[in-house]
């Protein structure tokens, strides 16, 4: 909010450059911003679906927890006028950081917690639980 104050008062000041550099600023914090919500809801795909993969079911909870979260990233994802925020290959980056954090939180759930998140990974194969999540966000048959 200080930001827009600032910028209001420099464009009454008629001060053009100093009010483009603040607008600059508030670019970036709403990308980043975004950025943030992909990768927390990036983890919570992920979550999803190494315990599917882990205990080779599911469960209405989980899959409506999937289709949020693919709905959410897509949505975050998506500019109005630009196309998107995140390329395929930044999404994709974006889901091999997330993965470690979403394999320990799913060593928590998955067979009611019994297994550390190294011994959960022996389970499932991180490359296809990325591509299987890379492929539901774009909307690809898999």
């Amino acid at each position: 909010m200080e930001e827009l104050l600032t910028l209001k008062e420099l464009l009454h000041q008629g001060n053009i450059t100093e009010a483009l550099l603040i607008v600059e600023e508030l670019e970036e914090m709403s990308k980043s911003d975004k950025l943030n919500k992909i990768f927390s809801y990036g983890i919570i795909l992920l979550l999803h679906l190494i315990k599917q993969s882990a205990e080779s079911r599911t469960t209405r909870s989980w899959n409506l927890s999937i289709r949020n979260s693919i709905k959410q990233i897509q949505r975050t994802n998506c500019q109005k006028t630009k196309g998107t925020y995140m390329t395929e290959e930044e999404l994709a980056a974006t889901l091999e950081d997330a993965y470690d954090l979403a394999l320990e939180k799913a060593a928590i759930e998955a067979f009611e917690g019994k297994y550390e998140a190294e011994e959960l990974s022996q389970f499932v194969q991180r490359e296809e639980i990325i591509k299987k999540a890379m492929n539901l966000i774009w909307e690809r048959e898999i």
